[in-house]
């Protein structure tokens, strides 16, 4: 296969070729470096690439080009490669149409003239850029293959595993693929067992747990050690904030994530509004990055691995997990975030897995084409999911409880679902049944205030409603709130106190025990943002090395 390419559009010919040798200097043994003069001409490029089935890793076009700007030409360059990287090459007095471009073109980046040195203006943006889109490329899959069916929740959960740990795969459908129907022929053994794993090396796997695949593809799930100065469980934004720095200064850490790390943070398609990223970047974006970081410090991450109790013995933490092991450690990091309230009506049990799905399922955006969604929810999880689905859907309706989303969802995405063409928002309204038998067909959707039901037709349904912390594990160990969220520091009550060893108060992120600390969603009244989350996490080591010093 072709090395992925890189566009470059510039009509000043001297601007072109320099930046074209010092990209080529740099990238040239993995990219070829292509060369466009106009918008036109770098369109045309693009297309025949496209009909030669060429990848491209990036477009960087200059922003004051005659006949056609860079912003529209970055704009329809997207619908030729919607994920190839796009940056814009402007002069300083052209910032905000750069800026313009990253909100309305979904430009990536910008790089303002002159870049020299390129070693400090130029290739770190685009090490970065191509970083990102190296992680979601798919070189022609050779690999890894499942053969399911569509509406299996079975095979809807190893999609999903793999996706969220960033595995590349290809999905074979039994209904549509004639490939799928032979692979089935020959392996009689999976015939009414699907979904069927087809390994690169040749193994086999019939209906396989999620653990058993995450082993047969070299995932870690052991842990090295029996004892380590800090263990965190959940690799959210908050746990793998804690893990960076807990490591970076020392500390023998071990991080056990049960699903993927990123956590609910990890499934979204685009935070926009994180601190340093003009652009965004995605929740898989965020947790690959924070993933390479931990890994660089030396922390060992053990995925797919689950807690199933805790157990307090003096300064010690000893964790009992599901496969049978045992990790004890001196301090102890909380951060298994939350999952997605089951959605309260009829038919929803039967039917999750199969058109209703908790969470974005970005996996399942293939057979929204062309297609009319909904999705359940009024904050930032589900206004995301909203502007990812609509670039795939023909339409997207969303269903909000109250009466407006301004409540709980940033007003920059409020902003932009308003004015997107192919999104509706119905307030006061709730799924009151779902229907369908091998998959969701329909929806009785309730006007809240008026108690009126219409039938709607759709198989797809996303929900984004309540919040339910993954405490249960800790038994009457660590104090909790009503709800089951983790009470730390000044919300601890005198009754949650009773059996606190020591003279001094619990520290801010401390739990009812010490040495126990919570961080991120999983904690009660805390901030449900990402950029909360990873604070805390940071903070707490903090305080992590003052409990340590005491012992």
């Amino acid at each position: 296969m072709a090395k992925p390419a890189i566009l470059i559009v510039d009509d000043e010919p001297e601007v072109l070729r320099a930046i074209a040798r010092d990209i080529r200097k740099h990238y040239g043994e993995s990219y070829r470096v292509l060369r466009a003069s106009s918008g036109r001409e770098g369109l045309d490029a693009l297309t025949e690439l496209k009909q030669r089935g060429e990848p491209v890793a990036l477009v960087l076009s200059d922003q004051r080009m005659p006949k056609m700007e860079g912003t529209q030409f970055l704009a329809e360059s997207r619908a030729l490669y919607p994920d190839a990287k796009r940056a814009l090459l402007t002069a300083y007095a052209d910032t905000n149409a750069a800026i313009d471009s990253i909100n309305q073109s979904q430009v990536d980046y910008y790089l303002l003239k002159p870049w020299d040195p390129p070693e400090d203006r130029l290739y770190p943006v685009i090490d970065d850029l191509l970083g990102d889109w190296r992680a979601s490329y798919r070189p022609g899959y050779g690999g890894l293959r499942i053969v399911g069916h569509r509406w299996s929740a079975q095979t809807h959960a190893l999609k999903d595993f793999l996706a969220s740990n960033q595995v590349p795969y290809e999905f074979l459908d039994v209904d549509n693929s004639a490939q799928a129907v032979e692979l089935i022929d020959a392996n009689p053994e999976a015939a009414g067992k699907l979904p069927l794993v087809l390994l690169p090396g040749g193994k086999k796997l019939v209906r396989p747990e999620t653990s058993t695949l995450a082993n047969e593809i070299g995932m870690k799930t052991v842990a090295g050690s029996e004892f380590y100065d800090l263990a965190i469980v959940g690799a959210g934004p908050a746990g793998l904030a804690a893990a960076v720095y807990g490591a970076s200064e020392g500390l023998k850490t071990v991080l056990i994530e049960r699903h993927a790390p990123g956590g609910q943070a990890g499934t979204s398609s685009l935070i926009e509004n994180y601190l340093g990223f003009p652009a965004g970047l995605s929740g898989g974006d965020l947790a690959r990055r924070a993933v390479t970081q931990a890994s660089r410090f030396g922390v060992e991450i053990l995925s797919p691995t689950e807690v199933n109790s805790l157990v307090v013995d003096g300064p010690y933490k000893r964790l009992k997990l599901t496969n049978g092991k045992e990790i004890a450690s001196h301090a102890l990091m909380l951060s298994m975030g939350v999952s997605w309230q089951q959605l309260p009506c009829e038919g929803a049990g039967k039917l999750a897995g199969r058109g209703l799905f908790y969470g974005a399922a970005k996996t399942e955006a293939v057979g929204c084409k062309g297609k009319e969604i909904y999705i359940v929810g009024a904050g930032n999880s589900a206004g995301q999911a909203a502007m990812f689905f609509a670039e795939h859907a023909s339409k997207v309706v969303m269903l909000v409880r109250g009466e407006s989303m301004a409540a709980k969802m940033s007003n920059y995405l409020v902003e932009r679902i308003e004015a997107h063409p192919s999104i509706d928002v119905l307030v006061n309204t709730e799924i009151a049944g779902c229907h369908g038998e091998t998959n969701l067909e329909a929806l009785t959707l309730r006007n809240r205030r008026s108690g009126e039901s219409i039938r709607v037709e759709t198989s797809y349904v996303f929900v984004f409603i309540g919040a339910v912390p993954h405490t249960d594990w800790l038994g009457e160990c660590i104090a909790r709130d009503r709800h089951g969220f983790i009470l730390t520091g000044p919300a601890l009550k005198d009754a949650a106190l009773k059996q606190w060893p020591l003279r001094r108060e619990p520290f801010l992120l401390e739990c009812s025990v010490p040495g126990v600390f919570a961080a991120g969603d999983v904690r009660s009244q805390s901030i449900k943002r990402v950029a909360s989350a990873v604070g805390e996490g940071s903070v707490s080591v903090a305080f992590i090395h003052r409990h340590l010093a005491e012992l």
